[in-house]
């Protein structure tokens, strides 16, 4: 069974930075791409950032191009989510998923296992 598990959320000032991780288990973690979405009250679940299994290839939504950088350690099984420059508009909770392919995707329809999430709040 797929189990992946967020965390690093928490409270950030404008213009400052967090670093979430995922850690996954159940399958061999390097042979599937990953990515993360974020969902803030009232609003539907959006695209963030996706890798490629091998980690070759990202893609970033246009809203967090330059200031967030996602990367995988598949020694350890886990994703990264680097997110500098922060606003506001980012506060969200952060979900980390997963898709039975190698090759990344940017709509939630397209993973099949998600994390639990973990929020972030962004004070201005």
């Amino acid at each position: 069974q797929v189990q992946l598990v967020e965390s690093g959320g928490g409270l950030a000032q404008a213009g400052g930075s967090l670093r979430l991780s995922c850690v996954a288990s159940g399958r061999s973690f390097g042979a599937y791409a990953m990515g993360w979405f974020r969902q803030a009250p009232g609003e539907e679940r959006e695209f963030v950032a996706a890798i490629s299994g091998r980690g070759y290839t990202t893609q970033y939504a246009d809203s967090v191009k330059g200031r967030f950088t996602i990367s995988r350690d598949n020694s350890k099984s886990t994703v990264y989510l680097q997110m500098n420059s922060l606003k506001p508009e980012d506060t969200a909770v952060y979900y980390c998923a997963t898709r039975d392919s190698v090759v990344m995707h940017d709509r939630a329809g397209s993973y099949d296992y998600w994390g639990q999430g973990t929020p972030v709040t962004v004070s201005s």
